[in-house]
């Protein structure tokens, strides 16, 4: 018997209800929250069990097989850039050449550099100190300072792999990593600059808070500047060149064939740990296995999240809802606009980016043909977009926007005022210019 579209959207909306009911009020782990909306559309739509249960494995699966090396060396790589020190020495190198008057830039771009391979909530609480002490040294107000450096962390956490969501809506979609790695970063600069320019805006506007100097603990002793910024840049270098390169219609050289190698994401990755374990000055047998061990822990808990969404996503593909909503929806003239604004009131309503862009990328895969974006730079723009969205808006239900909070001593009025606004601002313009960019790409 066939499902009514009324049917279908009314299990698709029950589902979103749930994944945001389980997660933003009762604190239950994304992992069953997505699973539980899994089975709750496959079922109310009439889904064979078997049909069921066959998606839910194989959606897993293929996410698995997608993400599971990108996920765990990308967390491992920011572990070890945490503990060698590494994001400390790029941001001193950084402040050293901007000056003290342009301390909110250099933490801007800290941000934007250490966040590269590290997730926005670790890299704000790695930096933390150093912000807060800078704060004090330089007399500039702490919201200004806090708010420039999680704006310039937030700004890739949300576009560019290996960060979770948008490796997962890449995996998703059909992106290749390298080239949204390399179009992300170009995206992101728009939204880093818009929120330094709000957080110095508004952040003047707010009466200084006095924060607690954190002493900064290092593990070890300090790598040089040149081995502090290795393990970030070369593999950005990597993936970018192989990125390049591929674009070229004739036959491959051993350049190319050399750097479709080294340039692919896990291979990149994988040079990018070694960079940093050189890095490290002192370290013995234990502490590496200690920080191995931290990287796989971390990892783990992540994908089991984007596995769950990619299950939720094959149970969405199996309902046919895409072709049914194609058939009555005039979507050819939303474009882009269509995933920016699912992810948007996803992100708002239950405060993750990552869980945004998985529930979103999995209602617009089937719906890539019906707003036109079902071409190779059509499935990036579309990503992008997404990526957009999931940046607003960040408030109390989000955990990143508590951690900002805990760790510059910034009250909830003063949260809401300068960096909430900064995440709707830097939503807007980065929608804008993955609009411009549309314009040459479609």
């Amino acid at each position: 018997m066939a499902t009514s579209l009324v049917q279908l959207l009314f299990f698709l909306l029950a589902g979103i209800a749930v994944i945001i009911l389980l997660t933003a009020k009762y604190r239950v782990n994304a992992f069953f929250a997505l699973l539980i909306a899994a089975f709750l559309v496959g079922f109310g739509v009439q889904l064979p069990a078997a049909v069921i249960i066959a998606a839910v494995k194989d959606g897993f699966g293929n996410t698995m097989r997608s993400l599971g090396l990108i996920i765990v060396l990308g967390t491992t790589l920011g572990v070890l850039l945490e503990y060698s020190g590494c994001s400390r020495v790029m941001a001193g190198y950084i402040l050293k050449k901007t000056g003290e008057k342009r301390a909110p830039l250099a933490m801007s771009l800290t941000g934007f550099i250490v966040g590269l391979p590290v997730f926005c909530d670790s890299g704000y609480i790695v930096l933390s100190g150093l912000n807060n002490s800078l704060a004090k040294r330089t007399g500039i107000s702490i919201v200004i300072m806090a708010v420039s450096l999680a704006t310039g962390l937030y700004a890739v956490h949300c576009l560019i792999p290996p960060h979770p969501g948008a490796s997962a809506g890449a995996a998703a979609i059909g992106v290749g990593f390298g080239k949204l790695t390399s179009i992300g970063i170009l995206v992101a600069i728009p939204g880093m600059i818009i929120g330094n320019f709000w957080a110095r805006f508004a952040g003047k506007k707010i009466p200084h808070v006095t924060v607690k100097e954190t002493v900064i603990v290092t593990h070890t002793a300090a790598p040089s500047v040149f081995l502090s910024f290795l393990p970030v840049i070369v593999p950005i270098i990597l993936i970018a060149v192989n990125s390049f390169l591929s674009l070229e219609k004739s036959s491959s050289t051993d350049v190319q064939k050399i750097f479709s190698v080294l340039g692919e994401p896990a291979i990149a990755l994988s040079v990018g740990v070694l960079f940093a374990l050189v890095s490290i000055i002192k370290w013995n047998r234990h502490s590496l296995n200690e920080i191995l061990q931290t990287g796989i822990e971390k990892a783990g808990s992540i994908l089991i999240i984007i596995g769950a969404g990619g299950s939720f996503g094959a149970v969405l593909a199996a309902t046919g809802i895409g072709n049914q909503l194609s058939h009555v929806m005039n979507l050819a003239g939303m474009g882009i606009f269509f995933p920016f604004l699912l992810t948007f009131i996803l992100k708002t309503a239950q405060g993750s980016s990552t869980v945004a862009i998985i529930t979103a990328a999995s209602i617009v895969l089937p719906l890539l043909s019906a707003l036109g974006l079902d071409s190779e730079n059509g499935r990036l723009l579309c990503v992008l977009s997404m990526g957009a969205g999931s940046m607003m808006i960040s408030h109390a239900n989000d955990a990143y926007f508590w951690v900002i909070a805990k760790f510059s001593g910034m009250d909830m009025k003063s949260m809401l005022k300068v960096y909430t606004v900064s995440t709707i601002l830097m939503g807007l313009i980065t929608l804008l210019t993955v609009y411009i960019l549309s314009l040459f790409l479609l």
